[in-house]
């Protein structure tokens, strides 16, 4: 079973990753949490830039992940800097009402937004992997659920359903559908075939 250190101190990131890679991929939470400056423009530049400098330093393979919000008519607020967005405001729950109250001055045609993430397997200088999943949703009028964490409570993924529940709502479903669990699902199919691929770099 291939085995990395998770490059994160999101507790809740490190329970998710066990369940969608349960008996295939070992992850591990790292000794210590590292300060990484995530300078990158991309998901996929700060998810490289955070597997390799936590696989570096501990001298074993790492998985990255970098996700976030973004919201179609506003792509500039939020994006790679998801995590970091009113840095006055250190809980999530007071984001999402900031957030909200933007999205609701800005008088959008339409509240269209998508989660993204981005994972970065990095093994070696070598051997570098991304992979990427996406949920499209909306963004909602208020915050629904205490199932999940970030912004899940105001965003309204697309579900056949229709009944307007937030992915914090949703818990089984995210776990399946979730823009974390596809691109989990893609690097175990990836994993699974054993391809050799040759490395990605940003």
């Amino acid at each position: 079973m291939k085995s990395f250190i998770l490059a994160s101190g999101n507790a809740h990131k490190a329970e998710e990753f066990k369940e969608l890679f349960l008996n295939t991929i070992a992850i591990h939470p790292a000794p210590r949490t590292l300060e990484v400056e995530e300078s990158g423009k991309t998901f996929v530049e700060n998810a490289f830039l955070k597997a390799k400098a936590y696989s570096e330093t501990y001298k074993v393979p790492a998985l990255a992940d970098d996700s976030g919000l973004v919201v179609e008519l506003l792509p500039d607020i939020l994006g790679v800097q998801s995590a970091r967005f009113a840095p006055e405001l250190t809980q999530y729950e007071d984001k999402c009402k900031k957030l909200l109250q933007i999205v609701n001055e800005a008088n959008l045609k339409h509240r269209g937004a998508y989660f993204v993430c981005v994972l970065c397997f990095y093994i070696s200088p070598e051997e570098v992997y991304f992979f990427e999943g996406r949920v499209h949703g909306v963004i909602g009028q208020e915050l629904k659920g205490d199932k999940g964490f970030g912004y899940d409570p105001i965003f309204i993924p697309e579900r056949k359903e229709g009944d307007g529940k937030s992915l914090a709502e949703l818990p089984e479903w995210k776990n399946e559908f979730s823009h974390r669990a596809k691109a989990a699902r893609s690097a175990l199919e990836f994993f699974k075939e054993s391809i050799d691929k040759s490395v990605n770099k940003p």
